[in-house]
C-alpha cells in the first residue's frame, strides 16, 4: 500500500488529501458533460451499477496452464475471492500432459498457496475438453501460450464457454499488429469473425463492453501501463502527437514468464538493467490500437529490471499549449473518478514499484515543466496482477454483474 505521508488519492490539486478511493462508494459524484469517443469512457448508467442485474451465483470457472506465474496469481485470486466461497475452479495443466500417476495438487506446485493447517489440497488435472464440459464450466481462463490460446478459444466459444485469455491472441484487431505473433488459423473465416467480437479487456476503457463479452482479451502488461497514463490525455486532445511520445518502461524479471532464458537466467538479470525488443515489441500494437495513433508517434522501449515483479513506465510527451496542472489533474481525475483500481498521486509525488507490488493497482503520476508544455508520466503496476491476473478477475466481475474491484481490494 502507499506510504500515507504521501497518499495516493483520486483528489483535484488542493483537495483534502487524507485516505484513499478503494469503491464506487468512496467517489465523488462527477459533473458536467460526459466525454463519449473512441475510448468507450463514460459515466456508469444506474443499470451499468445496479446490482439487481448480477448473478447471484458465481459461474463456474476453469484455469488452463495454472503452471506459470500468472496461472498460480489466478488461482490465488479466486480462491480467495468472496463471490466463490463454495466454487473452487477446476485447474488444469496444458494439453498433451500426461495423466499423472500420483495426484499433481496446486499448493505441490505453488506452495504459497498452502494453508497452515488444512489438509485438503487442489488437483490439477491434465487438460481435455470433457474435463473442461463435465465440470460445468461457463467461464474458462486460458493462461497458456498465444498459440494454444488462439486454437482453444473458437473450441470454447462453439461449446458455449465465455473466455478470458491471458495471451496476445485476440488483443489486436489489425492483421499487421497481429504479425508479430505469428498466429495459424485452422479455420480463417471464423477466426475473423471471432476475433472482431473479442473485447480488449482494459476495464478502464471498454467495461460496458467487457460486461457482454464473449471473448475477453486480457491486456499485456506493458500495455496496460502504458494506456491508462496517456489515454486520458490523448483523448483530451491536450497531447502534441506530431511532436512525439516517448514511452520508457522497465519490468521485473516475472515479465518474461516462468520458463528460464539465457536473458532472464540470474547471472544476466542481476545486477544489470538490459533494454530489449527496440523497435519491435509485441505490446506495441495494443498502444497503436488503443490509443488510435500511429506507429511515428510513439517509442516505447521496454527494459529488464533486475526484480522479481513490478512494472514502472516513464513517458514523456509535449503538450499542445500551455497548461496547469491542475488542468493534468483535472482531466485524470475525470477520466478515473469511476475506476476504483487505477490510484492518482498528488503532484509532486510520483508513483513507485514499491507501493504497487503485489496489488491490484495501476497508480499514476505526473511532473509538469515550468513551461507547461513538457509533461513526464509516470505509471506503475505489478505485471502478474493489474497487468495479467488480477485484470483478468477485474474483467471476469464485469461479466457477472459484479463491482469490478471485488475480491481485489
Amino acid at each position: 500500500m502507499a506510504n500515507t505521508a504521501e497518499n495516493i488519492s483520486s483528489r483535484p490539486t488542493g483537495a483534502s488529501t487524507e485516505g484513499v478511493y478503494t469503491s464506487r462508494s468512496d467517489r465523488p459524484t462527477r459533473s458536467g458533460p460526459v466525454r463519449q469517443d473512441a475510448f468507450h469512457q463514460k459515466e456508469p448508467s444506474q443499470e451499468d451499477m445496479s446490482t439487481s442485474t448480477s448473478r447471484t451465483i458465481a459461474p463456474r470457472v476453469a484455469i488452463a496452464g495454472i503452471g506459470g506465474y500468472a496461472g498460480g496469481e489466478l488461482a490465488r485470486l479466486l480462491l480467495h475471492h468472496p463471490k466463490f466461497p463454495n466454487t473452487v475452479p477446476t485447474f488444469l495443466g496444458r494439453a498433451g500432459e500426461a495423466e499423472p500417476t500420483a495426484a499433481t495438487y496446486l499448493e505441490d506446485l505453488h506452495p504459497q498457496l498452502a494453508v497452515a493447517g488444512v489438509a485438503r489440497k487442489h488437483e490439477i488435472l491434465p487438460f481435455t475438453w470433457d474435463r473442461v464440459v463435465d465440470a460445468g464450466t461457463e467461464v474458462l481462463f486460458l493462461a497458456t501460450p498465444h498459440e494454444q490460446s488462439r486454437e482453444w478459444v473458437p473450441q470454447a466459444i462453439e461449446r458455449g464457454i465465455k473466455v478470458i485469455d491471458l495471451s496476445g491472441a485476440w488483443r489486436l484487431q489489425h492483421h499487421a499488429n497481429r504479425e508479430v505473433y505469428k498466429l495459424k488459423d485452422a479455420n480463417a473465416e471464423h477466426a475473423a469473425q471471432l476475433q472482431s467480437e473479442a473485447i480488449y479487456g482494459c476495464p478502464e476503457l471498454h467495461r460496458n463492453e467487457i460486461r457482454n463479452a464473449r471473448i475477453v482479451a486480457n491486456p499485456g502488461c506493458y500495455a496496460t501501463s502504458v494506456i491508462l497514463a496517456l489515454a486520458p490525455l490523448v483523448q483530451a486532445g491536450i497531447v502534441d502527437l506530431d511532436h512525439g511520445i516517448i514511452c520508457d518502461a522497465k519490468s521485473g524479471v516475472s515479465g518474461a514468464g516462468k520458463a528460464p532464458t539465457a536473458k532472464t537466467h540470474f547471472m544476466y538479470a542481476a545486477d544489470n538493467l538490459s533494454a530489449y525488443a527496440v523497435f519491435g515489441h509485441r505490446h506495441t500494437g495494443e498502444l497503436l490500437e488503443q490509443l488510435h495513433i500511429t506507429s511515428d508517434q510513439i517509442q516505447f522501449t521496454p527494459h529488464l529490471l533486475p526484480i522479481p515483479r513490478g512494472i514502472l513506465s516513464t513517458i514523456y510527451l509535449r503538450l499542445k499549449a500551455k497548461t496547469e496542472p491542475a488542468a493534468i489533474t483535472k482531466v485524470l481525475h475525470d477520466f478515473y473518478q469511476h475506476s476504483p483500481l487505477v490510484r492518482l498521486r498528488n503532484t509532486p509525488h510520483l508513483p513507485e514499484i514499491q507501493h504497487i507490488v503485489r496489488t491490484n493497482f495501476c497508480d499514476l503520476g505526473f511532473a509538469l515543466a515550468p513551461d507547461g508544455k513538457r509533461l513526464i508520466m509516470v505509471s506503475c503496476l505489478d505485471n502478474l496482477l493489474k497487468g495479467a491476473s488480477g485484470q483478468a478477475v477485474q474483467n471476469l466481475n464485469l461479466m457477472c454483474g459484479w463491482n469490478e474491484e471485488e475480491g481485489l481490494l
